[in-house]
């Protein structure tokens, strides 16, 4: 029940913050872009080294039929 009590306080206190900012200031944080999730959750590298590897495979060619 605690844990239910604690998040909706969590809530309530963000909720509270963000509405008393000035309204100049909200506008902003909405046009701020963000990082892309795959930045987010697997840092910098790992999305770019697939990124490369993934443009930089050759679609291997059928061989031509002999007849």
């Amino acid at each position: 029940m605690s844990d239910t009590t604690d998040y909706l306080k969590y809530v309530a206190e963000r909720s509270a913050a963000y509405l008393n900012l000035p309204a100049d200031e909200r506008r902003e944080r909405r046009k701020k872009k963000r990082e892309p999730w795959q930045v987010r959750w697997f840092g910098q590298l790992l999305p770019l080294g697939i990124r490369i590897w993934w443009t930089g495979r050759k679609k291997e060619e059928e061989p031509a039929a002999r007849f």
